[in-house]
């Protein structure tokens, strides 16, 4: 410690008259402060401009945060300009009515204006989403529509209920009567036969039960995700009737005559 304490000269010469022009005197301690202090100085300046100064635009990552920002404040902005131009149209009318340009049975309100509009971008809507599911249903329909093996039944046009790996077969032996299958997200769930909807349920999972009917052939589906087809609703062999979430595995039961049908050995899988 007491070499850091010990004071040392630092002095400056002309080289041409060897005359001293400044000096200084510093210990080793003393030097120490004075770069730690300017390191200490240096990064709370820095710290500062970063804050309160638009350098901080620069930084990696701190763009995309602030594009962020600013779609959030546009879009914002937009809601704004929406309702100031519906107040606009409001005083409009109005000052329309006070100076009798028009008569106050003859004004329709913005709300239901707004309402009507939003029914026939609504509808436009379902039509096009109509338009696309019955053409991706004739798709899956095409490619997955199967024939049952005709060797135990009689010959009948079946579909296998959905695309997937079974996990457990059905165990009547010990009243299992469910079929496990492991299907991917988004997967839809396909009518075995033409047939009625004659029951869509919701569980206590969440999850939705449709039961089918076709003939004297019954269908149950059970922890399907969303359904596609309400109760009473006749389908078609192959037509889609329901979707899966990935999260929860199709238990799948069929039955003939009110007697269990194992559908992996009736139908090609």
């Amino acid at each position: 410690m007491a070499n850091k304490r010990h004071k040392y000269r630092l002095a400056m010469l002309d080289d041409l008259t060897l005359r001293e022009v400044f000096h200084f005197r510093v210990s080793l301690l003393g030097a120490i402060s004075v770069i730690t202090v300017s390191i200490v100085a240096f990064i709370v300046l820095l710290s500062v401009l970063i804050v309160y100064t638009p350098i901080r635009n620069i930084l990696p990552g701190y763009s995309a945060s602030l594009r962020q920002q600013l779609t959030q404040e546009s879009a914002r902005v937009d809601s704004l300009q929406n309702s100031l131009n519906v107040q606009r149209q409001y005083l409009d009318v109005i000052k329309q009515l006070t100076a009798g340009d028009i008569e106050s049975d003859s004004v329709q309100s913005l709300d239901s204006l707004q309402r009507v509009q939003q029914a026939q971008l609504v509808a436009q809507r379902s039509e096009a989403t109509e338009a696309f599911m019955a053409q991706y249903e004739q798709k899956e329909r095409d490619r997955l529509l199967l024939f049952d093996n005709a060797s135990t039944h009689s010959v009948r046009q079946l579909c296998r209920p959905v695309r997937g790996a079974v996990m457990s077969s059905a165990r009547p032996d010990l009243r299992l009567y469910g079929t496990t299958i492991r299907t991917a997200k988004n997967e839809n769930v396909l009518a075995v036969a033409r047939g009625t909807i004659v029951s869509a349920e919701r569980l206590e999972d969440n999850t939705f039960s449709i039961a089918l009917q076709a003939g004297t052939l019954t269908a149950i589906y059970r922890h399907i995700a969303r359904p596609l087809k309400t109760q009473g609703t006749p389908v078609e062999s192959g037509e889609a009737i329901a979707m899966m979430d990935g999260e929860h595995d199709l238990v799948f039961e069929l039955w003939e005559d009110g007697q269990f049908m194992n559908f992996e050995e009736v139908m090609a899988w």
